[in-house]
């Protein structure tokens, strides 16, 4: 065997025994809750994916501009230093609610960046459902100048 062939597989041997054992697998809410994706409001879009009601929270930090000059590109941040199982994104501007659900991982750092569409005014809500099955929620107010989905 020649001295690169078997660098090779050395090193592939020390990532399979580095490696965590952690699941990266994330749920398919789509799938899993398809009535959540079909509700047109924030209160029937969480229920459908949660079955419950979340509580206000401030151990979660939603970042996004008061103003967005263009409803078709918003930054929206999410911070939080809590043990959480999933963060979804709502919001009651456009025909559908629901705008993203993310699977957390085990010991993840929660600092998610990502852009939402929104065709008019309206409130983004961030809910969060903890590793013990609490609901914690963020509302968070946002003005769009020019609508986002050909509004």
């Amino acid at each position: 065997m020649d001295r690169r062939k078997f660098l090779g597989m050395g090193a592939v041997a020390a990532v399979a025994v580095l490696t965590p054992t952690t699941s990266l697998m994330a749920k398919d809410f789509r799938t899993e809750k398809p009535d959540a994706w079909k509700a047109a409001d924030s209160k029937s879009a969480i229920a459908a994916m949660y079955g419950a009601e979340a509580v206000d929270t401030t151990d979660i930090k939603v970042k996004a501009p008061k103003l967005a000059e263009n409803g078709g590109s918003i930054p929206v941040n999410i911070k939080s230093s809590l043990e959480l199982e999933s963060i979804a994104v709502f919001q009651d501007a456009n025909p559908r609610s629901a705008v993203a659900v993310f699977t957390i991982p085990e010991g993840a750092i929660i600092n998610y960046d990502f852009r939402i569409k929104m065709r008019k005014t309206s409130n983004v809500i961030v809910v969060a459902k903890t590793k013990d099955g609490k609901l914690l929620k963020v509302v968070t107010p946002i003005e769009v100048s020019i609508g986002g989905c050909g509004g």
